[in-house]
Order: structure tokens, then sequence, then C-alpha cells
């Protein structure tokens, strides 16, 4: 890159400062919280800071001064990650407190930029898009459960800086996507919570009167199958190949059949445990707890994938339920109550059996009433899909954006005109 007024700088030169941030202690009757702690938590997909939520902890007043956040901070995660995901996420910290001072875990450093030479918002931009190629994979540093960044390698890295003119101008631009982005993003929650007092209100208006309000889930299948886990390949199946889904297939809601293992050569497949579309599958076990008793219901999928023995395939039994009414009501509050519950009191990874699934509480409706509740929920679930996508359009849209921006390829000026 050789634009006019741009020039090469290392990160560490355009930095006031960088600390790491502090745990502190918990609250008691004695010592009230003094503080509000920004963690993991509050850093979403998209690196933004979400302040609803904070840690109310106690910290010494010396150290509050040495560790308060300032408006323009920015919030470099240095311990965390996992499998396949890398450390190094970045929060511009950009409002200033009512109430008590933010101050950051002890997982996280602040950078803190000379403002003089950096816009916050600019500098915030290019760490993102570095965390988001392959270049962030140089500063990983496996350890024991956890994975840590190479902070002092990380703080020598070149990045190309316009003017500040120029970096003012490119955030001023994006600051117009993410105004969009939470634009969609509210209407997508306002549809989720209609969705959710409006199905509650078909499901009441549809049991009948005088009768219990539910019934065994049980009582609506046919039967449950389990899968099988054969010592499989890591890469998925080729064509015409067989394969086993991970439990990944299932976990995110929506059935992904690339999710899956190849079947080793040699091994004979099991034609019964195939998936097909309009299959009502369940993750039977997963570490994640919060992920165990999750459904998804099949569309369109590939053939020759069977089930793993950590999932499950619920058959209804058709003269008395709807496939798409299940689907609805085991994917709801009521139901992942009940699996918390039920997980609440074991150890180790969470596991769900056969017998508690035939034993969760759902909605006693009719099947005629099934389908009408079923409909409803379709409904809502196409206009958030709609929404969804043109999320997604947009946040496409603004990385090629920023892609350009960044690199000097589009200028703040030109895009503006």
């Amino acid at each position: 890159m050789a634009n006019k007024g741009w020039e090469s700088v290392r990160l560490e030169n355009i930095l006031e400062s960088v600390f790491a941030g502090a745990w502190g202690d918990s609250p008691t009757d004695s010592r009230r919280a003094n503080v509000r702690v920004l963690r993991a938590t509050n850093i979403d997909s998209e690196g933004r800071l979400d302040y609803s939520n904070p840690a109310l902890r106690v910290l010494e007043a010396r150290e509050i001064s040495r560790k308060r956040l300032q408006q323009g901070d920015l919030l470099l995660e240095a311990s965390g990650g996992g499998p396949g995901t890398p450390v190094g996420r970045v929060a511009l910290h950009d409002v200033e407190p009512a109430g008590l001072d933010y101050v950051c875990s002890n997982f996280f450093r602040v950078l803190r930029p000379k403002r003089k030479l950096v816009h916050p918002g600019y500098l915030a931009h290019v760490l993102a898009e570095i965390y988001r190629s392959p270049r962030i994979w140089r500063y990983q540093q496996q350890t024991t459960g956890l994975v840590n960044l190479k902070l002092g390698d990380y703080l020598k890295q070149s990045l190309w800086l316009p003017p500040i003119a120029e970096q003012a101008g490119i955030v001023e631009i994006l600051a117009g996507f993410l105004e969009a982005e939470r634009g969609i993003e509210a209407s997508i929650a306002k549809l989720g919570v209609t969705r959710q007092a409006a199905l509650s209100s078909a499901i009441e208006s549809e049991i009948p009167a005088g009768e219990e309000g539910t019934v065994l889930l049980g009582s609506l299948l046919q039967r449950i199958e389990a899968g099988w886990s054969p010592a499989c390949e890591a890469e998925p199946p080729g064509p015409g190949e067989w394969g086993v889904i991970r439990v990944s297939a299932v976990t995110s809601g929506k059935f992904s059949p690339d999710e899956s293992k190849r079947l080793p050569q040699g091994l004979a497949p099991r034609p019964d445990l195939e998936v097909r579309p309009g299959d009502l599958l369940m993750a039977r076990a997963n570490g994640a707890r919060s992920l165990v008793g999750v459904v998804c219901l099949v569309g369109r999928t590939r053939d020759k994938l069977m089930l793993s023995d950590k999932t499950l395939r619920l058959i209804p039994a058709e003269e008395r339920s709807n496939v798409d009414f299940l689907f609805t009501v085991l994917s709801g509050e009521f139901v992942r109550a009940q699996v918390e519950a039920f997980l609440s009191g074991s150890t180790g990874q969470g596991n769900i059996s056969q017998t508690a699934v035939r034993g969760l509480k759902v909605p006693n409706v009719p099947r005629a009433g099934q389908r009408k509740v079923a409909a409803l929920a379709l409904s809502f679930d196409e206009q958030i899909s709609s929404e969804v996508k043109e999320l997604d359009k947009l946040r496409r849209l603004k990385h090629g954006l920023v892609d350009d921006l960044l690199s000097g390829r589009v200028s703040a000026t030109a895009v503006a005109a």
C-alpha cells in the first residue's frame, strides 16, 4: 500500500497505554459493589459491547483509579478462545458511565489510543478485521485449558494509518451501517417476543376445556430411534459416500448436513439410520449442557448420512401428533426449562435419556389445533428469516466496504460523495 498520506506504524507506537483488567471480589453486606466489570460474555459476535449485564464487583479505590475505562478505550481479549476459535476479539468502549465506573475483567487488556494519531473507532475496525482474518492465528499461544494472546507480538504488528481526517470519515460511514444493523436486530427481537406471546395464547386457546393442560411427550410419539457412532474419519463424506452426523449438525436448531464425518471404507453402513427430510432430531448429549435437548427439523439434506449416538430421532404418532407442532413446542421455553431442571443434578457431559425425553410435558393440544399452532409459528419464522437474511446481506456489504476502506482502495470522501 502506498496511498498518499498513509503510513505504516507499529500498533504499540499509537497507544498511550496498555494495561490488564481486574476481577476484584464478590460484594458482601459490608462491602457493596463499587464497579461494573465487563467480561467476554459482554462482547457480541460483531465485536460490540453489551452493557446490560456487567458483573458487579468490589475493587480497592486505588485500583479503580488505575483501571477505570475511559470513552474510546479498546478492550482486547487476551485469554479465552477455544478449539477453532482464536483469542483476540476487540470491542470499543464508547459510553460515559452514569453511576458506577466500568472496568474489564483480567482476561482482557485495555488499549488506550493516542488520539492525536489514531481515531479509537478506526483502530477498533482495523483490529476487528485482523481478528476475522487468518493473520490472527500468528498471535495464538495454547496453554492448558486456555488460549492466550501473544501480546508482545500482537502489539508489534504493523498497521496502515491514513490521515486522521480520513480515519474519522471511515468511522462515520461505518457508523451508518451499525445504526442500520441495530434497527434490523431490534425488529428481529420484537418479532421474537411477539411470536412467543402469540404462540402461548394460541396454545392456551386450543387446550380442550376441562382437560389437563399438558400431556407426556411419550404419548405423542410412536417411538424414539437412537443413532450409531463408529470410529469415523474427520472429514465429511464425499459424493456417494456414507457418513455420520456430528451432534453439531443439530445444535444450532437448524439441520447442518455439512457437520458430518466420513464412514471408513470396509465398515458397512446402516441404512435404517439414514437421516431423511422431515425428521425431528434431538441432541441427546453434549459437552455444553445448554445444547442438550435442542431439536431441529430436517429440511433438505444429502443422502447417506446416519444418526450419531448423540442424537435421537423422534417419530410422531401420526394419528395424535403433528411433527411441526412438536418441533415448535420442543423448541420453546416451557420444555427448555424442564430439560435444564433435569440436567441440573447431573455431573460431567450433559445427557438426557430416552425415558426422560418421553417424560417431558408438552401442551395438551388436539391434532387439529396442533396444525393451527404450527402454521402460526411458521408465519412468524418466515418473517424472522426474512429479517435475518436482510441483516446478513447488510453485514456482507459492510465487511466488503470495510476491506476497501481500510486498505485504501476506496476513500471515505468517494463513498460519501
